[in-house]
C-alpha cells in the first residue's frame, strides 16, 4: 500500500514553527516518484511596474502553514491520493531575464521526464513562457485556462520580446497553446486601443472581462470551459492580480474592478475533472501587502489548484 506523504499537522508542531514548504509538505530532491511536484519560480526581472514578485514563494510558503489537508467544501483530499512533495526553487539568473527563462525551460524539460505535474508559485508572470515551452514539448500544443487583469500579449515592452506582458502572443506564435480553446477570465482596466484585447480574439482566444463578471457565479462559466475544453491536455495560469485589489493588493499591476475570493474558488472548482498537465500561480508581491493577505490568498488558491489535479477527487 502505497503511503502518501502528508503535510505536517498543526497538532504535531505549532504552525508557525517547521519546514517553510508549501503546506509543510516534504522537500524533495528532484520530481522523481512524485504525482505533483511544488516548486518556486523568484523572479521579477520581467516585470514592468513594481517589483518585488522575487519575493512571492517564500511568502507563499509561510502563509500555505495554516491550510489542512481536507478540502471541507468539495471533499477533495489530494494528500490521501497523491504523492506530492515541494522541490524548492529553481536557480533563476537574477542578473538576467533571458538566462533565466532558459533555465526555468531546461528544470522544467527535466522534471518532466517524470510522470509528474509541476504546480509553480511565481515569480512574475514571464515564468509561464518558458513553462509552456516545455509543456509544450511533452505534450503538444495544450488548451490554456488564463486567469488574470491583463491578455498578455504585447508585442514587445520596451525593445524586449519575452516579458510579463507578452507571453502568449509568444505562446500562440511558437504554437504552444491552442488558440480556440484559451480562455482569458478576469481581463480588465485601460488600454492603449481597443486592439490590446480584440487582436487576441481575432486569433481565436475567448476573452471573459471582469466587467461582464461582476456580481456574478462562476460556476457556469468553469462548467462551459471544462466542456469546451474536453479530454485535452490544459495548462491553468493563474495571475494574482485578476482579483481585485481589495482582495489582493500585494501585486505589481493592479486594476480596480477585479474578481472577487468566492468567483476565484468558484470557477477552479469548477475545472475539476480536465486533463491538467501544469498550472502556476504568479505576481504575488509581498512588499505590497505587509498583512500577508494577498499570499495568503495565493496559498490557498494553489490549495485548491491541487484540489482540482486529475487523481485528486475521490
Amino acid at each position: 500500500m502505497t503511503e502518501y506523504n502528508q503535510p505536517l499537522g498543526g497538532n504535531e508542531l505549532a504552525r508557525f514553527s517547521g519546514p517553510n514548504t508549501f503546506m509543510r509538505l516534504p522537500q524533495a530532491e528532484s520530481a522523481a516518484d512524485l504525482d505533483v511536484a511544488v516548486l518556486g519560480i523568484p523572479m521579477d526581472i520581467g516585470a514592468s511596474w513594481r517589483s518585488g514578485t522575487r519575493f512571492g514563494p517564500k511568502q507563499i510558503r509561510a502563509e500555505s502553514a495554516m491550510i489542512r489537508p481536507y478540502n471541507m467544501a468539495t471533499g477533495a483530499a489530494p494528500f490521501d491520493r497523491m504523492q506530492v512533495a515541494d522541490i524548492g526553487d529553481l536557480p533563476i539568473n537574477t542578473f538576467s531575464l533571458s538566462d533565466s527563462l532558459r533555465i526555468i525551460r531546461e528544470s522544467y524539460e527535466a522534471i518532466l521526464t517524470h510522470d509528474v505535474i509541476p504546480v509553480a508559485m511565481g515569480g512574475d508572470h514571464s515564468i509561464t513562457l518558458p513553462i509552456l515551452r516545455a509543456i509544450a514539448k511533452k505534450h503538444g500544443p495544450v488548451a490554456l485556462v488564463h486567469v488574470d487583469a491583463h491578455a498578455d500579449v504585447n508585442d514587445e515592452m520596451f525593445g524586449e520580446r519575452e516579458t510579463h506582458g507578452t507571453v502568449f502572443r509568444r505562446a500562440w506564435e511558437e504554437g504552444l497553446i491552442i488558440p480556440d480553446k484559451t480562455f482569458q477570465i478576469g481581463i480588465r482596466g485601460s488600454g492603449y486601443a481597443a486592439t490590446d484585447f480584440t487582436e487576441a480574439q481575432g486569433w481565436g482566444f475567448r476573452q471573459f472581462p471582469a466587467w461582464d463578471l461582476w456580481h456574478k457565479s462562476l460556476r457556469d462559466l468553469g462548467a462551459e470551459i471544462r466542456r469546451d475544453i474536453g479530454d485535452r491536455p490544459v495548462y491553468v495560469t493563474y495571475d494574482i492580480d485578476s482579483l481585485d485589489p481589495a482582495y489582493a493588493p500585494g501585486t505589481g499591476t493592479p486594476e480596480i474592478g477585479g474578481l472577487t475570493t468566492p468567483q476565484a474558488l468558484e470557477l477552479i472548482r469548477a475545472l475539476s475533472g480536465l486533463k491538467i498537465v501544469g498550472c502556476d500561480l504568479v505576481e504575488v508581491s509581498p512588499p505590497y501587502d505587509p498583512s500577508g493577505n494577498t499570499a495568503l490568498t495565493g496559498a490557498n488558491l494553489l490549495y485548491e489548484l491541487i484540489c482540482v489535479l486529475p487523481g485528486a477527487a475521490a
